[in-house]
């Protein structure tokens, strides 16, 4: 089941495991931080991830909702991980990993068909790669070289039904950015929350969620805090990753 240097790590807030790889892609926090911020339907409806990497927002994302996933990925051996991982946890019935483009997806997929996108994009513009060592399926993921943050947010945008909701992940340095792309492809900014590693630093991450052709009305939701003092975590983000025990 493993290859490489894969592993299998787990995700202990849902109980589940997930196939990783310190070369090829494992997830950060970010990704805990934009399944449990996003908005997931609980009765119907239908929800895509786009740039997956290898499932772990579908994999938490399933752990609330019992609504179909779709993952999308475009590097193979990533959407083969994300694949074995759903198939290792038995959701292989309600999660499904696509290997492919993001911008052509849509048009796979159908124009306006989802309830819900979440999206954890490429963070990095292609000409601010200065790591050359870092492998070509991070360097994919990490920096722009097959997706834009305009193109991303497009994407979604024609997934998403009217009244549907889009959530990303985000550098904070890019929120005007984001607000402008999101504007532009018909998703109105309704709730942002601005990410801090400490208290009195800088934020460095946001998530931001807009609704399709939704009426102008942002709430700056209360900031979250990675680490206190001590170098651990806060309270809620070991919360977000090991659950409330």
């Amino acid at each position: 089941m493993l290859l490489d240097d894969e592993r299998l790590d787990y995700l202990l807030a849902e109980e589940l495991r997930i196939i990783q790889s310190p070369s090829v892609f494992s997830f950060s926090l970010d990704a805990v931080l934009l399944a449990r911020f996003a908005y997931v339907p609980q009765k119907r409806g239908a929800i895509v991830d786009l740039c997956t990497g290898n499932g772990a927002i579908p994999l938490f994302l399933s752990a609330r909702t019992e609504m179909p996933i779709i993952g999308v990925e475009l590097q193979e051996r990533l959407a083969n991980m994300a694949k074995r991982s759903i198939d290792y946890n038995g959701l292989s019935h309600r999660i499904d990993i696509i290997q492919g483009d993001v911008k052509e997806i849509p048009a796979q997929l159908g124009i306006e068909k989802f309830d819900v996108v979440t999206c954890n994009p490429p963070y990095f513009p292609a000409h601010e790669m200065s790591d050359k060592n870092i492998s070509e399926h991070m360097a994919i993921a990490r920096h722009e070289l097959h997706l834009t943050l305009d193109e991303s947010i497009a994407a979604a945008s024609k997934l998403l039904k009217q009244g549907g909701k889009a959530a990303f992940v985000h550098r904070a340095g890019r929120l005007i950015d984001i607000i402008t792309a999101m504007r532009a492809n018909r998703l109105e900014p309704k709730r942002v929350r601005l990410v801090y590693p400490k208290a009195g630093k800088e934020a460095n991450t946001l998530l931001i969620e807009g609704i399709k052709d939704g009426k102008p009305d942002l709430k700056i939701l209360p900031p979250l805090i990675v680490y206190g003092e001590d170098g651990e975590y806060t309270e809620e983000v070991r919360a977000l990753l090991y659950g409330s025990r």
